[in-house]
């Protein structure tokens, strides 16, 4: 078990982390760059940009579809990010919520 001076400490630092992670962004492309999605560590979605060429009104569907796939993997990358960020501070410690 920590004492509560060690405790107080991570906290600390779990508190600055997410703070950082709220500025550190991923960005995911997708379809040979149709589709770029930016991202916060916090997984808030910054920015859409679409090609284009991407955007054809006959065909929603595809659209729609690649802009999922693209958010998924941003939220993937986003995940990974904190995870490593955070896995630093806990020492591999699985903490509810993080």
């Amino acid at each position: 078990m920590m004492n509560p001076k060690m405790l107080r400490q991570m906290q600390e630092r779990l508190a600055k982390t997410q703070e950082k992670l709220a500025e550190e962004t991923v960005e995911v492309s997708i379809a040979g760059g149709a589709i770029t999605i930016v991202m916060t560590g916090q997984q808030k979605l910054v920015s859409v940009k679409l090609a284009p060429e991407v955007v054809d009104p006959n065909d929603v569907e595809m659209l729609e579809d690649l802009i999922v796939a693209a958010i998924n993997d941003a939220q993937d990358k986003a995940q990974e990010l904190a995870s490593k960020r955070l896995s630093a501070i806990t020492g591999g410690l699985k903490i509810p919520g993080m």
